[in-house]
């Protein structure tokens, strides 16, 4: 970067920086954002028109066509959404990514239990993403998290997700926690608690600092679920094994619970 750009930097009206960053990728607009406190401050501002123009330039037009992203107020969290989300490269062969980026289609395909991670892992920090569920569960609908090590597909109706020791599962069929080929219990911890119903809101909240996993349903806390969590690269991951289910997950960042 020009020098005398770097010593007017702090200087420099916001309608000219809009113009100079417009032109840049996002690694440069990472890097921008260390120059000076004006340049932070200006990038901080997550709907302001560079990352809107960054945003409806990369998000998938077809993202838009819902309440997917609603979830997500700003540009900028709309795009760290996208760069989140399920991997086309690392899913079942029996499962495809929709055009809008953020939706799993599972293949009608019999005897097959089918899953997919996201793009990112994480191993440090506080993050949480929103799970839907369109479409009937059949014996089989786990989310959870999961390492590079899980398996990803496999033979018959199985709880895929929490069946060996490198991913950690919720089974909205049955309210149950799975892990390592065992159940570890009914969750959440209410009597007669309510079964999942097709379109309600999971959100997963990855402590990676505490070593927890926990989940809400719409937006109502369920507790911990699982604790002493191993240190991992964990990645967001469901199962399924319903003919033509669709699971969307938007990631939403650090959870605002504190």
């Amino acid at each position: 970067m020009d020098d005398d750009l770097i010593e007017y930097a702090p200087n420099i009206p916001d309608n000219v920086l809009e113009l100079i960053f417009s032109y840049l990728k996002l690694q440069d607009l990472r890097n921008c954002a260390l120059v000076c406190k004006n340049w932070n401050r200006f990038l901080c501002d997550e709907n302001n028109e560079v990352w809107r123009a960054q945003c409806l330039q990369k998000v998938p037009v077809e993202a838009f066509k819902n309440d997917l992203l609603t979830v997500v107020p700003s540009y900028k969290g709309k795009l760290r959404a996208f760069f989140h989300a399920w991997n086309p490269f690392d899913c079942s062969r029996h499962v495809y990514i929709k055009p809008n980026g953020f939706t799993l289609h599972r293949n009608p395909v019999a005897q097959s239990t089918d899953g997919s991670r996201g793009k990112i892992g994480f191993k440090h920090g506080r993050h949480a993403w929103e799970v839907r569920w369109e479409g009937p569960l059949g014996t089989v609908a786990v989310v959870g998290i999961a390492t590079k090590d899980a398996a990803i597909q496999c033979h018959g109706y199985y709880a895929l997700l929490g069946a060996d020791d490198q991913s950690w599962g919720w089974n909205l069929v049955d309210n149950l926690l799975l892990h390592n080929g065992d159940a570890h219990g009914i969750y959440p911890l209410l009597n007669n608690a309510p079964k999942y119903k097709v379109g309600e809101r999971i959100r997963v909240i990855l402590d990676c600092d505490d070593n927890t996993l926990s989940f809400e349903k719409n937006y109502e806390f369920l507790g911990v679920a699982f604790t002493d969590l191993p240190d991992k690269l964990f990645y967001p991951t469901v199962a399924a094994v319903y003919g033509n289910t669709e699971i969307s997950m938007v990631y939403l960042g650090a959870p605002l619970d504190g």
